[in-house]
């Protein structure tokens, strides 16, 4: 059987860790030569130790996804070790501070914007012009339940996530004729270092979390990678501008 992915280049942001790192493994399962881009260096040199392990190939990119230098140098250098790009993954995020609007630390307000919605901004950027010369892509970036309901205490995260369904479209119309394709997932709960952190500090919040979704419990990294691999193949060959809500029937209710 033929592997989804086989021979595309693929870059992932955030790829140290949690979706981002399930996602890496889970298209080089799939075939794929994946650029690891992280903040995270020896996160990121573990997710490309493990994709070696597996028998495929990987290289780590130190990226800090709100330089706009940074978010060059990792398209480059997947183009110069896998000779293109094929797929973008724009993951890397950060939750922010938790607070009222009132009380909200405008510094905070400035880095959750610049890494969740600004880092996206410059992926799609960068990323659609260097696929616009190997012939086409896919990107897909992550967004979140969290930008299309609004979560008490989290309005730069929340503003920050629906920012990036609202310029995946932009993307996704500006480009539907040259072979580019531009999706989005949204997320609910998922058992992710970055949740697992929130919990513990708010142990309260614990048990709100693990029955917010109507299937009940968190899900796990690798479910969240599938549906990311499914808007980075050809089984998504007519999707665009959109955004994969994954989150256990959250938006139904």
């Amino acid at each position: 059987m033929s592997k989804l992915v086989d021979g595309k280049a693929a870059v992932i942001t955030g790829g140290s860790q949690g979706i981002g790192k399930a996602t890496a493994l889970r298209f080089a399962e799939e075939g794929a030569d994946i650029v690891v881009a992280d903040v995270n260096v020896e996160g990121g040199h573990a997710t490309v130790s493990e994709i070696e392990d597996m028998g495929a190939n990987a290289v780590f990119v130190e990226t800090d996804v709100s330089q706009k230098e940074d978010i060059q140098n990792m398209i480059t250098t997947c183009i110069e070790a896998f000779d293109g790009i094929d797929v973008l993954f724009n993951n890397a995020g950060i939750d922010g501070p938790l607070d009222n609007i009132v009380d909200y630390d405008e510094d905070g307000f400035d880095k959750v914007i610049d890494v969740n919605l600004k880092g996206v901004w410059l992926g799609l950027k960068y990323g659609i012009e260097a696929m616009l010369e190997y012939g086409g892509g896919s990107i897909i970036s992550t967004s979140s339940i969290g930008g299309q309901v609004a979560v008490p205490q989290y309005s730069g995260y929340g503003a920050s996530k629906a920012g990036v369904s609202l310029i995946t479209k932009s993307a996704a119309l500006e480009f539907a004729t040259d072979g580019i394709r531009a999706n989005a997932i949204a997320p609910g709960l998922v058992e992710t270092p970055m949740v697992n952190n929130i919990m513990k500090e708010n142990p309260e919040m614990e048990e709100q979390f693990r029955a917010m979704e109507p299937m009940g419990g968190l899900a796990q990294p690798e479910e969240i990678a599938n549906a990311v691999l499914f808007l980075g193949s050809d089984l998504s060959s007519r999707v665009t501008g959109h955004t994969l809500a994954v989150e256990g029937g959250f938006l139904s209710q």
